[in-house]
């Protein structure tokens, strides 16, 4: 037998479809029902569905008054608040196109998506970095505010395939890439629901995440929302720490979050005391059997993992209908075409080869913006290659076997090494320069630069010259300096080597 997953395909997308309008389509019929609760320690703000729904809809209508037409991009510059969401699903709602980005962007990162965008406006909050950008408008948050008040806007219905939102992810070349998805790509998450989450309409789902990275607006607000369940989400500036009193205070019956957040709050409190919490779920990065056994240990409940990537969300995990045979990531959701493909296609079970995902899969992207030369490598006939190897065993599970590049994983971001290379080598005095992730200790990695340079070079400046010129989720934590960079026979760079290296010495 192939290494191949396919039970029959999800029910299709209606033929009239807007991604906004299937997320809060419970709205009407749960109107005083809590959508979601931005939680501090002091207390919540609480949004009802009605009152989602009527800020979505009249910052629909702000956006066309503001001059924006359907099709125009959006760049959203805001923080991490509520502002985020209403903004990303009131553009949707209209027919505009919003490109959610980090916070943690630097006004030169910014500056090259705007040059590759050119988006029609950039809702801003005055306190996150971005360039000037004459003769492109910038919609400050006293303006976004005052939009919510504004009369309901007419949802832009329509063909499910044509784009809905742009999200930017590292590319393997070192230049972030625009992701572009439909409509159908929220329809395309309900494989998830059981797949993944388990999620019930009475779930209170928590998400430690911020408002404005992808994994909290789909697995923390949009999906929950989608079946009417409650959203959870901790108030801008709030600890990690705190996590568990606010789990507990709110019962929260699912947890999603980084496997770094649970490593953290396990070092914090190793007895937590989550009596409403039905189980956890972690994506972003492999998560540890050491996490997920001490997380049992302390809380009693299980933790489910899901592997995915921008390009087209998750679409395998583990479930509590399915749980994860020990080491392997779990399967591919029902509803899922999955391979493991070599170049001749799906190789047999148990031998080892790239995850793909068949194209015909409703999440997956419509293409790279600007980039059909790169769309068009990542696929392989009918098969969209994910640049991971895995393993699939006779039951479907798939077992995690590296990446095919090297790529890095930064507290749930994957981030191009060649991008953080390109930055650090126009730092004075740097003559070479290699960048990988490291493990520091167990179930803790971390970006380290090693560079080649006439002598040492002062530490504090490098990492000055990184917090100007990368977000922080990509600056190097680690600077060390070699005589020489390790190669492989043809001479280029051998990152894995570094890797080795560094962790072989400590």
């Amino acid at each position: 037998m192939t290494s191949l997953f396919d039970q029959g395909p999800p029910p299709p997308c209606p033929a009239f479809f807007n991604m906004a309008a299937h997320v809060l389509a419970l709205a009407d019929s749960q109107p005083d029902k809590i959508a979601l609760s931005v939680l501090s320690l002091s207390g919540s703000e609480r949004w009802s569905y009605a009152r989602m729904k009527a800020a979505v809809l009249g910052t629909g209508t702000g956006l066309l008054q503001a001059g924006l037409n359907p099709g125009d991009r959006v760049l959203m510059r805001l923080g991490n608040t509520v502002e985020f969401p209403i903004a990303y699903l009131g553009a949707i709602a209209v027919g505009l196109i919003p490109v959610p980005t980090s916070s943690q962007l630097t006004e030169g990162e910014t500056a090259k998506m705007v040059a590759d965008l050119t988006p029609g406006a950039i809702p801003r909050d005055p306190s996150i970095a971005c360039p000037d950008t004459p003769g492109i408008p910038q919609i400050l948050l006293d303006d976004l505010e005052a939009m919510r008040d504004l009369p309901p806007a007419e949802i832009d219905m329509g063909d499910p395939d044509r784009m809905a939102y742009i999200i930017y992810t590292s590319g393997t070349s070192g230049i972030p890439r625009a992701v572009c998805h439909a409509h159908r790509a929220i329809w395309a998450r309900q494989m998830m629901h059981e797949g993944w989450y388990g999620l019930k309409p009475t779930d209170r789902l928590l998400h430690a995440g911020a408002f404005n990275w992808t994994y909290t607006l789909g697995t923390g607000l949009m999906d929950p929302w989608s079946v009417g369940a409650t959203a959870l989400i901790p108030a801008q500036g709030v600890d990690i720490k705190a996590l568990p009193l606010l789990l507990k205070r709110h019962q929260a019956t699912i947890f999603a979050a980084a496997p770094g957040v649970y490593r953290k709050m396990l070092s914090d409190h190793p007895d937590i005391h989550l009596p409403d919490l039905r189980h956890g779920l972690t994506a972003g990065e492999k998560l540890s059997e050491t996490i997920r056994e001490e997380w049992f240990e302390a809380t009693g409940t299980a933790l489910y993992e899901a592997y995915g990537m921008s390009e087209c969300s998750t679409f395998i995990s583990a479930s509590p209908a399915n749980p994860a045979h020990p080491g392997t990531l779990g399967r591919p959701q029902d509803g899922r075409r999955i391979a493991i493909v070599d170049e001749n296609g799906p190789v047999p079970l148990g031998n080892e080869g790239t995850i793909a995902v068949h194209r015909s899969d409703p999440g997956l992207m419509l293409g790279y913006l600007n980039a059909p030369e790169e769309t068009a490598a990542k696929f392989q006939g009918d098969w969209f290659l994910t640049g991971d190897q895995g393993v699939m065993d006779d039951d479907f599970y798939i077992t995690y076997a590296g990446r095919a590049d090297d790529m890095m994983n930064a507290g749930g971001y994957r981030v191009s090494p060649l991008e953080v290379e390109a930055a650090l080598s126009r730092f004075p005095g740097i003559t070479a320069v290699g960048v990988t992730d490291i493990e520091i200790k167990r179930d803790a990695r971390i970006i380290a630069a090693f560079y080649t340079s006439a002598g040492e070079l002062d530490e504090t400046a490098l990492k000055a010259y990184a917090e100007q010129t990368l977000a922080r989720y990509k600056q190097p934590k680690l600077f060390q300096r070699l005589d020489a960079l390790p190669t492989n026979p043809n001479g280029k760079l051998s990152r894995r080597a570094l890797r080795d290296q560094f962790e072989a010495k400590t």
